[in-house]
């Protein structure tokens, strides 16, 4: 597993990449309905990198991570899609929110699963 510097570093990368993309391609994105169904997704995928960054910030400076950083990602990201259509915000959220379950249902997995390990030995 990737540790807590390497990951806070990816997803800064990954979300700088995604948005100078999604800046760059703007007018594309905001050309046809299905355009702006992919702005949204992508603006979507800064929630992702975002919440990776701050979730990873919160643990190595020994904060607790909570909705806070969950809404803190989602206005990054809305702010983001904005810029592009505001077809985008709409979709944007609920690409959010199905992303925000999937990591919760893995979240959990990965925790059940090191939980136990740990019990076997």
């Amino acid at each position: 597993m990737a540790g807590v510097g390497t990951s806070m570093l990816g997803s800064v990368l990954l979300f700088t990449v995604v948005l100078s993309l999604q800046e760059v391609y703007r007018g594309k994105l905001a050309s046809s309905e299905l355009h702006t169904i992919l702005g949204g997704f992508t603006s979507s995928l800064l929630f992702l990198f975002s919440l990776t960054f701050i979730g990873n910030l919160q643990e190595s400076s020994g904060m607790k991570s909570g909705w806070g950083a969950v809404v803190f990602a989602e206005i990054i990201a809305l702010v983001a899609a904005s810029t592009v259509h505001r077809v985008c915000i709409t979709t944007c959220f609920l690409f959010s929110a199905g992303l925000l379950y999937e990591m919760s249902k893995i979240s959990g997995y990965m925790l059940g699963r090191a939980e136990s390990k740990s019990k076997r030995h």
